[in-house]
């Protein structure tokens, strides 16, 4: 630490600024070096966590019959579409003006079908997802309440380099699917 002290000493000299600064970089220096750090990185549990996928999964199996009502919808709208333009030609005005508005009343449908699905996807989604987080926030809790980890940082964001040595992520991974497990024989 002497050469850092010296270097310190010289920055203190210059600038009351950078004293400032200076002061607050060696107080975070010397509180991370009593620190314990580990590192997750969140997309890696994200894209090995097989919950993550089932997610995907139960939302297809709750939302299947909506989406292909929609489906429906829009395969009736294209066929209305093609029908009127093949005969619009040879339509009166009248019959005309009642097939566009018939499409319009279908694209309004559509809309506000895919409104309150869209709504209804989203809040389901989220509260999966809602769920999943609590259970990788409990597994990381775990690992560094055993590990004596005092911080735990997503390595997934904006971090260019750690040491390998800080990375928990199978760690976590690990724990997490032993709650896993934990929880499926209790039910």
């Amino acid at each position: 630490m002497g050469i850092y002290y010296n270097i310190w000493t010289n920055v203190l000299k210059e600038n009351k600024v950078y004293k400032k600064i200076a002061i607050l970089v060696l107080l975070i220096s010397i509180s991370f070096t009593q620190e314990k750090i580990g590192v997750v990185y969140s997309e890696r549990i994200v894209l090995e966590y097989e919950e993550f996928k089932d997610v995907e999964e139960q939302l297809r199996l709750e939302f299947g019959d909506k989406i292909k009502e929609f489906e429906a919808m829009q395969a009736e709208l294209d066929s209305m579409g093609q029908e009127y333009n093949e005969d619009s030609l040879k339509m009166s005005a009248e019959l005309k003006k009642a097939k566009e508005t018939d499409i319009i009343e279908m694209q309004q449908a559509m809309q506000n079908y895919s409104l309150v699905f869209n709504n209804e996807l989203t809040k389901r989604e989220q509260q999966l997802e809602y769920e999943l987080v609590q259970k990788y926030k409990k597994a990381v809790d775990s690992v560094a309440t055993k590990q004596g980890y005092t911080i735990v940082i997503d390595g997934s964001a904006a971090t260019l380099y750690v040491n390998p040595k800080l990375n928990i992520t199978d760690d976590v991974l690990y724990e997490l699917r032993k709650l896993n497990e934990e929880n499926s024989s209790t039910e």
